[in-house]
């Protein structure tokens, strides 16, 4: 299998995977992008998208080995994963980090609040990465909200007819956590709790294939 640790930049993902790889017995590998291969000093979404491609034969060919492989460190979509060539021959499961606190959304948007002093201690700007987490945050939920956020200018070998244009349907699902009030270690527990539930059916998964059975009504 493989389990995707999305978010957008600064909410956690490569301290929680470093985390959660102490957690986790040798059945799971755990990678980033920069782990798969060398890091071009441009780094496009179709570069992305075709690094992705091979974790996902990287999971593939863990699979055969009764093995999973756990992604995270970088802003990769569920969307680029499920249309990456090879992702029809591999379950999928997603997990996002996201930054909220909906008990006081009322009052103040604290996920904007908590994101925004991260990025400022990391030096990165915080409106492109305001808007991804927010796009994120609906593609949890939404496959049909603005695809075009990753379509344009991505690798031309990208299955996108796989769920472009779908509508909201209970077979879109992933696993969303809320990382306001957690600290490292308490992120990197959070994520091997969920990848145990993922390989044991108790979280979403895409099966593979899962597009198709989807078209045909089962």
């Amino acid at each position: 299998m493989l389990l995707l640790v999305s978010g957008a930049s600064s909410v956690g993902k490569t301290t929680a995977r470093l985390h959660a790889r102490q957690l986790l017995d040798d059945t799971y590998e755990n990678a980033e992008l920069s782990t798969l291969g060398p890091i071009p000093a441009v780094q496009t979404v179709a570069w992305r998208q075709e690094r992705v491609e091979v974790a996902v034969r990287r999971a593939i060919a863990l699979e055969a080995e009764g093995r999973h492989l756990l992604l995270a460190g970088d802003p990769v979509p569920l969307g680029e994963a499920l249309a990456a060539p090879s992702a029809d021959r591999i379950d999928i499961a997603a997990c996002l980090l996201d930054l909220s606190d909906k008990a006081h959304l009322a009052r103040l948007d604290l996920s904007d609040e908590a994101h925004l002093a991260r990025l400022a201690r990391r030096g990165e700007p915080s409106h492109a990465n305001q808007a991804f987490a927010a796009w994120l945050r609906a593609h949890a939920h939404d496959p049909g909200h603005l695809p075009e956020a990753v379509t344009n200018d991505s690798w031309p070998e990208m299955r996108w007819d796989r769920w472009v244009g779908r509508s909201p349907g209970p077979e879109w699902a992933m696993t969303v956590l809320d990382t306001s009030a957690l600290g490292p270690e308490e992120v990197g527990q959070a994520v091997a709790e969920w990848c145990r539930r993922a390989v044991a059916g108790e979280a979403p998964v895409f099966p593979a294939g899962w597009f198709a059975e989807v078209r045909e009504g089962r």
